[in-house]
């Protein structure tokens, strides 16, 4: 038998890389705070390998693929519930099986505690009720006309929560004196889950999961097998360069690391290692991490300043050195809110954007629509001036974080070039997060952010996370529009959109709402990037997902929504 302080077997582990950095404190999906990427991560495509959800998000097809779930989720006509039939053979660890009693107390405790995933969702889903052992319905919460306030948000969160079980739930409440705070922090060493690992060994080196060879997933019904490796193990390695060499030595199989000019590896030094797309961009672009302008400050409440500026900017360069062409660029794919995805681009109509589009670099016509506007140098000394006030900004990002730091510096050079004087300002992530995230502030002038990643919500939640003036002004805004910018006819899209169902109208909806973002230009993107960077070394397992093999599987590390469907097909290099 293997000891946790003994080698594992290499040839029956896999062994992941850049998802978690340091020890975990625990295994209690009630908490944000469990310093656990590896086993407690919900969000859009939920991290299963040891607790489940109903459904698993594919960012490839946009569709849920049932997990505990035995069948399609079915809506009413009103789209007000939604009705889930659980798989008769899902069973929990202990041998249980899994009931729709299960699902709903697992969310009233979300609601009751306040948890993350409580406050996260209570505004859209308002319970969730048993019809019969196997057989649950999700109630939306509804506005004043009675309609499902947000039913994107729902199908959202049945990809996202963890189903727990109510007996050890109760146990958990019980031990802790149903005090809210004990409940969150306690480590649920005990746990129960239903998924196909559990927890082997945890320390400030690694941490292990050892597959459950009675995982109820090998019935026909699912999987009709169990997973290839009988361990998952993740390394604590001190920063990125020590991971990338870890990869580039074996000892990772799966990596989630930003790697420089990654294509190296293969076509320089020979290295068995690949990514999911063979060429350029190399990976599944799904966000668009972004420049917002502060609109506390006057000057940047200027329009014409706010264009010229991001017409100016190289992005061809920020694409080609900050992302070394791990993103396609904006003549490839030209600007809008929505990422590259197919599924994302065909939700505007293209040639009602083409006008206002711009690709970068535009010295010349930045520099015309500044004259134009009377926005010039007065005094002679090559910066312009509006209402007698020199045009001085600084763009800021956290310091460390070096792709963005380079995006940044492109910015500044591209407002030399058009007589507008842009410092970099790189603050510690400490003093960073708080600054930016206050939209009372007035120390950032030209700040950068991450966009959220493909999920059911998307693109709307997108077009939420730049347009929404719900955010304005908050003190602890972590969920968009950072800049403060407000358009009442914007605002009234975003209601719009999550209640229609005809795709027509959606389509002229988002392409209303792209063009007011391109014609206000409150912020703007600066390259394409993956949610999560997949690069596979296969000098021990092969057969990994790809784009072309046909299977679909989306490049999430082989742990998260329908990624873990490449745990099956894995294969030992012969």
């Amino acid at each position: 038998p293997v000891t946790p302080e003994g080698e594992l077997p290499r040839n029956e582990t896999l062994y992941i890389g850049g998802l978690q950095w340091s020890r975990v404190v625990g295994w209690n999906p009630l908490s944000p705070d469990m310093n656990n990427a590896m086993g407690v991560t919900q969000n859009a495509a939920s991290r299963t390998p040891i607790y489940e959800t109903l459904y698993m998000y594919n960012p490839l097809t946009g569709k849920m693929h049932p997990l505990l779930a035995g069948e399609d989720y079915v809506w009413n006509d009103a789209r007000t519930e939604v009705t889930v039939k659980l798989n008769p053979d899902a069973k929990w660890s202990d041998g249980t099986p899994v009931t729709a009693e299960d699902v709903a107390y697992t969310y009233a405790t979300h609601l009751k505690y306040n948890t993350h995933i409580g406050v996260n969702n209570g505004a859209f889903v308002d319970r969730i009720e048993a019809k019969d052992a196997g057989t649950l319905v999700i109630y939306a919460k509804l506005d004043e006309q009675g309609k499902a306030n947000n039913p994107m948000m729902v199908e959202d969160f049945i990809g996202t929560m963890y189903v727990l079980q109510k007996a050890y739930l109760q146990k958990v409440e019980e031990r802790n004196g149903g005090d809210a705070d004990k409940i969150k922090n306690d480590p649920c060493e005990d746990f129960v889950s239903s998924g196909p690992y559990t927890k082997f060994h945890s320390d400030d080196q690694k941490v292990v999961f050892v597959r459950d060879d009675n995982y109820w997933g090998q019935a026909a019904s699912m999987w009709g097998k169990l997973p290839v490796p009988k361990y998952i193990a993740h390394g604590m390695y001190a920063d990125n360069a020590a991971a990338i060499v870890g990869l580039t030595e074996g000892e990772i199989d799966v990596a989630q690391l930003f790697i420089e000019n990654v294509q190296k590896l293969w076509l320089e030094k020979g290295l068995p290692i690949s990514t999911f797309i063979d060429e350029a961009p190399y990976g599944i672009c799904e966000n668009l991490p972004t420049a917002f302008f502060n609109l506390n400050r006057e000057e940047l409440q200027n329009v014409t300043i706010r264009k010229a500026i991001a017409m100016a900017v190289d992005y061809d360069t920020i694409i080609s050195t900050a992302m070394t062409n791990q993103s396609p660029t904006f003549k490839q794919v030209p600007r809008s809110m929505m990422n590259p995805t197919p599924g994302e681009q065909g939700t505007f109509d293209h040639d009602a954007l083409k006008e206002l589009q711009w690709a970068g670099n535009d010295i010349e016509g930045a520099k015309k629509l500044l004259d134009e506007a009377g926005i010039v140098d007065k005094d002679g000394d090559g910066i312009r001036e509006l209402k007698g006030k020199k045009l001085s900004f600084n763009a800021c990002c956290p310091y460390g974080w070096s792709d963005w730091q380079v995006a940044m510096e492109i910015v500044a050079a591209a407002g030399e070039k058009i007589g507008i004087e842009i410092t970099t300002n790189f603050p510690d992530w400490a003093v960073y997060q708080t600054v930016a995230t206050n939209g009372k502030q007035t120390d950032y002038d030209i700040f950068m952010f991450w966009t959220n990643s493909a999920s059911m919500t998307q693109p709307w939640a997108r077009c939420r996370w730049l347009l929404s003036s719900e955010y304005v002004g908050q003190e602890n805004n972590w969920n968009g529009n950072f800049g403060g910018y407000s358009n009442p006819r914007a605002d009234e899209l975003l209601k719009l959109i999550p209640q229609e169902g005809d795709a027509a109208k959606l389509k002229e909806y988002y392409t209303e709402l792209n063009k007011i973002y391109l014609t206000d230009v409150p912020s703007f993107g600066l390259m394409y990037r993956p949610n999560q960077f997949y690069t596979v070394n296969e000098s021990v397992w092969t057969n990994y997902p790809s784009q072309d093999d046909g299977r679909n599987i989306p490049p999430l590390n082989l742990l998260d929504g329908y990624g873990i469907a490449g745990l099956y097909g894995l294969e030992l290099v012969k």
